[in-house]
């Protein structure tokens, strides 16, 4: 096929599906654009804007949740708190992976996190009055902030990218000083710039919790997927990093999407300190006349939503985290392809004369995994991203996740390996076409 693909095909697309700008565009919209292209042209896309797992699920998860569904528990409510070897099970990942001790009732099996997110969003906004503001460290996932504009809840945010290291406390601070932040959210690896916040950073987030009272959600949807370390082995150093080693203020969402490749079930764990989970908050007592942060949770909140998380898939979570606990199952060796591939199209990207713009953790260079990011010269992100459209190469401009740098973020879980001649192909018209 010639290159570019002409632009009134891929103005249609835009057209009927109502898109006002398309530099601008969501991730479901761009996914819908190149849909309706490769419909119409019959051009095989290059799709890096979907953060979907392109592996297949982990079988010893799928064997159990099939022994589960043939046990009946299709016809049977879960227990609303969960399955209790799930608990068990991850309070014992939890320990096996990141060295934190919480205990099982604190471990709350909901659908996918991002319920998980949405639901700790509702609570920790409810817990006092005075704090009604989420703060998101970003860049981030977008969807976090529909969901407080969903909640009508009021939301600040900063691109941490100016502000890693020890630049990162006086940032915080301006923020928490004003008394009205209820909770911080960040992910840890990086989505949509893989960087991960070290100890040193994590220290500080968990000190200025305690200072301020405030609560820290910590989505560790990538969990130990920084391949530059090996968090492979059980029990054993070296850990997932994370907040809960320096404060009591915080909530873990730790997902199975990713790491297990199981998107499709919606299950994840949100995992509460023990002091989180015992805490009785004014604004709660308030609201629902008793309870502590975690029945209101599970109790009020969780039971009002969806009134448990799918059986069967909570059956499959707690196979999967026993065996990684045992060291029976290396989850982390099954995904180790997302680094490889980011290495390879990383490397197609700089030849043609991209560069990569979150590149960095302080001074070490970021690692090979799910993500990373691209700009080219001359070009915002908007407008990167609409002009790859047209050579079949789609990604999602970082304007979207709530970074104030320029470029693109670009997923790696559906690329195959057929695709990187293509994409070595496509960047080389692309060129010609935008000259350095």
């Amino acid at each position: 096929m010639n290159f570019p693909v002409k632009q009134e095909i891929i103005q249609q697309a835009i057209d009927e599906l109502h898109i006002a700008d398309f530099s601008k565009a969501t991730i479901r919209e761009v996914v819908a654009v190149a849909t309706k292209v490769e419909k119409e042209t019959g051009l095989e896309f290059i799709r890096m804007e979907m953060g979907v797992p392109g592996l297949d699920a982990a079988k010893i998860g799928v064997d159990a949740q099939i022994d589960a569904l043939n046990n009946g528990v299709a016809s049977i409510y879960p227990v609303l708190d969960g399955l209790p070897a799930l608990k068990k099970e991850a309070s014992r990942f939890i320990k096996a992976f990141i060295d934190l001790d919480i205990s099982s009732e604190g471990c709350v099996p909901v659908v996918g996190s991002m319920q998980g997110t949405f639901m700790s969003f509702l609570v920790a906004g409810q817990c006092d009055e005075k704090k009604d503001t989420i703060l998101f460290i970003d860049p981030g996932f977008p969807v976090q902030k529909q969901q407080a504009v969903v909640l009508g809840y009021k939301y600040e945010s900063f691109d941490v990218y100016n502000y890693r290291g020890d630049k990162l406390k006086e940032k915080l601070e301006s923020y928490l000083a004003e008394g009205n932040i209820s909770c911080i959210i960040y992910s840890n690896p990086n989505n949509p710039a893989w960087f991960c916040l070290n100890e040193h950073e994590l220290q500080t987030i968990g000190q200025l919790a305690n200072r301020y009272d405030t609560i820290i959600i910590e989505d560790l949807a990538y969990f130990a997927m920084d391949f530059r370390r090996d968090l492979s082995t059980p029990f054993q150093a070296p850990f997932q990093v994370s907040v809960g080693k320096y404060t009591d203020n915080y909530l873990l969402l730790i997902s199975g999407s990713k790491a297990f490749s199981y998107a499709g079930e919606r299950i994840a764990i949100a995992a509460m300190s023990d002091k989180l989970y015992h805490r009785h908050y004014p604004g709660l007592t308030q609201r629902y006349g008793s309870g502590t942060f975690g029945s209101v949770f599970i109790h009020r909140v969780f039971y009002g939503i969806t009134a448990g998380a799918p059986h069967a898939a909570q059956y499959a979570l707690a196979t999967m985290l026993k065996a990684a606990s045992d060291g029976k199952f290396d989850f982390l060796n099954d995904v180790k392809v997302y680094g490889a591939r980011a290495c390879k199209l990383k490397e197609i990207f700089l030849n043609h004369g991209f560069r990569i713009v979150y590149e960095y953790d302080l001074d070490e260079k970021i690692a090979d995994g799910f993500y990373f990011t691209v700009v080219y010269p001359g070009m915002t992100g908007g407008e990167l991203m609409a002009a790859l459209v047209p050579y079949g190469i789609t990604a999602i401009s970082l304007d979207t996740t709530g970074s104030k740098q320029q470029g693109l973020r670009a997923c790696t879980s559906f690329i195959k390996n057929h695709q990187y001649d293509l994409l070595n192909q496509r960047l080389t018209a692309f060129n010609r076409t935008y000259p350095i």
